[in-house]
């Protein structure tokens, strides 16, 4: 009934006029907390709680599926608007099923809470009650609460990675992306709560041009750039439905799960023959060049470059569109004035090369051809004594 909101107008509509405002807020941390239903426990417990006490309830805002301990209240909306609400005295109360529902970073969420009681916001709990900041104990209270609740979630995760890792040991799927060259399919699996589990298998059609890349690579050296252009001009795309990058080819060839396993952040099985698209030969050897052409090109950017281009970042900008290195060069504008003649004005400027052979088989770039170095270079200066600042800054501290 305490989620009929018809049910809880109208027994709100018995409260006088001057019963004190209540906002309340929910917060769920995972997807499956959401599937299933933590949100209505939370708003059943609250209404309850807040009718209980005689408060008129003017807001109630929910969070789905936002990390207490890994997301920063600055960054979370819900507690944003509540600040701006609060501070508008829209409010008086706050309440909240338990307070780790505000956060749970000893070193910040202790500080939203009274960051609310100091705006006259009272702050309570369906669980703990009201927490006050009057003494030195309240404050020493309500940051021991917090710390221990960011010590809940330090264990919850240890336990959430534990047994990912043994299931994964175990040669099963735990869930996230799945790499192409594989797909999901029910095989017959059930977990303890006797739900269909989806396990890993190989996409014969997807692992054939898996297989093509390590070819390629391996026997006629081709680069990651012509490797994504061959896979979109096949009509290929990736997961996302994007065209597909450089780095998308770069990430296969380094996916060592392609050779036999199951690999997780925290974890990897056992070696599993059906999984299997790549010997360990074909992966080390395709690796094993890209590695050595990383190498080259990383020795060749540490080569210092001399130049008489008058531009300051000649020789050493890259595109942003399409990763080309720029050159600088003097480039003549020519203006037609009104009465006219013709104006010339010579301006030194960057150039993508790889832009100026678009129609010529060069790299695909979609960024302009020419670029400003007078703006470029202020640009750059800018950030580099912002930089030497805070050096100059901390050597004083």
């Amino acid at each position: 009934m305490w989620l009929d909101d018809a049910y809880f107008k109208e027994k709100q509509l018995r409260l006088g006029t001057d019963a004190p405002r209540a906002a309340l807020a929910y917060r769920v941390s995972t997807k499956g907390q959401v599937d299933h239903d933590d949100i209505p426990m939370q708003k059943i417990d609250c209404r309850k709680f807040a009718q209980k006490q005689g408060w008129r309830v003017v807001k109630e805002v929910a969070e789905k599926g936002v990390s207490g301990s890994k997301v920063s209240a600055s960054k979370r909306d819900a507690i944003q608007q509540l600040k701006e609400e609060a501070a508008n005295g829209e409010f008086d109360i706050l309440l909240v099923y338990m307070f780790d529902r505000l956060g749970r970073i000893e070193s910040e969420t202790p500080f939203v809470l009274e960051w609310f009681v100091q705006h006259g916001i009272e702050m309570w709990s369906t669980h703990e009650g009201q927490q006050k900041i009057e003494t030195h104990g309240d404050k020493l209270m309500n940051y021991i609460r917090f710390w221990q609740a960011a010590g809940e979630s330090e264990k919850t995760s240890i336990r959430t990675r534990d047994r990912i890792r043994q299931i994964v040991s175990s040669g099963h799927y735990t869930g996230g992306f799945v790499c192409y060259g594989y797909k999901l399919e029910d095989q017959g699996r059930r977990n303890k709560r006797d739900k269909p589990v989806m396990d890993l298998v190989i996409n014969e059609e997807e692992a054939t041009w898996v297989r093509e890349l390590f070819y390629k690579v391996i026997q006629e050296g081709a680069s990651g750039y012509a490797l994504a252009e061959m896979l979109n001009n096949r009509g290929l795309r990736t997961r996302a439905g994007a065209k597909f990058q450089s780095s998308n080819i770069i990430r296969i060839i380094r996916h060592e799960g392609y050779t036999g396993y199951i690999i997780t952040k925290n974890a990897r099985s056992e070696y599993i023959q059906e999984l299997q698209i790549i010997d360990r030969e074909t992966f080390d050897k395709a690796n094993d060049i890209i590695n050595r052409r990383k190498a080259k090109s990383e020795q060749e950017r540490k080569i210092a470059h001399t130049s008489q281009n008058p531009t300051l970042l000649a020789g050493i900008v890259y595109c942003a569109h399409c990763g080309a290195k720029m050159s600088g060069f003097m480039h003549t504008d020519r203006y037609k004035l009104a009465d006219g003649s013709i104006r010339e004005k010579v301006q030194p400027k960057y150039n993508c090369f790889q832009r100026g052979q678009k129609n010529k088989g060069g790299r695909d770039c979609d960024g302009q051809a020419l670029y400003l170095a007078e703006r470029v270079d202020a640009i750059v200066l800018q950030a580099v004594s912002k930089i030497f600042e805070q050096i100059r800054d901390m050597k004083h501290q």
